[in-house]
């Protein structure tokens, strides 16, 4: 059987005319053809039997398991969640003077469970044993981060199983610790210290600020949103950890970001002919609306997956409950349905 070197390419001819391209980006395999592309398990676990026929069923059945049928095997996969704390939007309706503020990063969230970094799903992130030197054995959560406007390169990264140096380009921002059950401001205190202390050459503590009141919100989310930044995180002084969604934590952005199901790719037109037009997404509710806005050549001649859970970013909702001005983001890589 055969192997595909890492970032190398391979092509199988298929039923039709055109063959089917196999690829290995950091031990994640992928294959051009439908049955791979419309699974709806994260990428790292899909297989098919071009991939199977190619590098040998005994290769791939080590790699992904026992390779079950798309149902069966999200099902199976299927796990708990670290518990981590989530924002409600700040819909101008809470003064926030006086609570604490920093930038919402870009990049993914990650929980650090004192041996390994995982997804909100529970997923593992396989960072290289160099990554986390000095990150404590207790909790700790932030976010892999590389840089602003850089989500989709962040992803690439992370996703990778082969623990390689495309990880010295990642940074992990610690904006709590989970571990300690203690007021905000005594958590924070701990990260610094650890950081301090530990020296761990690819993690820092995210920076805190007071917030004056509204004119000073304003003045910080331009600033950040001026330089490429999604808005910024605000959190209640002297608040404790909690699992789930808490109005201890509130999200300010100009613009939105939420999560849709993508249902259906549309074809280009004009400069755009022979790939991606748009896709059609949909919402938990049901609403269906076309993203034809934000894709990259690649991202339109490989797009989103039918079934993949996909991140947009729009300025407000119509009467009818439809994005406005949506613009596609990235592909969620940190969820299995959209919501």
């Amino acid at each position: 059987m055969a192997e595909i070197a890492d970032g190398e390419t391979a092509e199988v001819q298929g039923s039709g005319k055109k063959p089917y391209q196999l690829k290995n980006i950091g031990g994640v395999y992928s294959c051009s053809c439908p049955a791979w592309r419309n699974q709806s398990l994260a990428i790292e676990n899909r297989t098919c039997k071009h991939l199977r026929a190619y590098r040998g069923e005994a290769a791939e059945k080590e790699r992904v398991g026992n390779a079950l049928p798309p149902a069966k095997a999200a099902k199976a996969s299927a796990k708990a969640g670290p518990p981590l704390l989530l924002a409600h939007r700040w819909e101008n309706d809470v003064d926030l003077a006086g609570w604490w503020m920093s930038e919402k990063l870009d990049g993914v969230r990650a929980y650090w469970d004192g041996k390994q970094f995982l997804s909100r799903q529970g997923n593992t992130f396989h960072a290289p044993d160099w990554f986390v030197v000095g990150l404590p054995a207790t909790p700790l959560d932030g976010e892999l981060w590389l840089e602003r406007k850089a989500f989709q390169r962040t992803v690439s990264v992370v996703r990778r199983q082969d623990k390689s140096d495309h990880w010295k380009q990642i940074s992990f921002v610690i904006f709590d610790a989970p571990g300690t059950d203690a007021p905000f401001e005594r958590r924070m205190q701990e990260v610094r210290e650890i950081v301090a202390d530990q020296k761990p050459p690819y993690a820092s503590a995210l920076e805190q600020v007071g917030c004056d009141g509204l004119d000073h919100l304003r003045q910080e989310l331009a600033r950040v949103e001026n330089l490429g930044g999604e808005g910024l995180m605000l959190r209640q002084p002297g608040s404790r950890y909690e699992s789930g969604r808490s109005t201890t934590l509130y999200k300010v952005k100009t613009f939105h970001d939420a999560d849709a199901t993508v249902v259906e790719h549309t074809p280009g037109k004009g400069r755009h002919k022979g790939r991606l037009g748009a896709v059609v997404a949909e919402l938990p509710n049901g609403i269906r609306f076309s993203v034809g806005t934000g894709f990259s050549d690649a991202q339109r001649e490989s797009p989103p997956a039918i079934g993949s859970i996909i991140i947009y970013r729009y300025q407000e909702l119509s009467d009818g409950g439809v994005p406005r001005f949506p613009s596609f983001v990235g592909v969620r890589i940190d969820a299995d349905s959209a919501g």
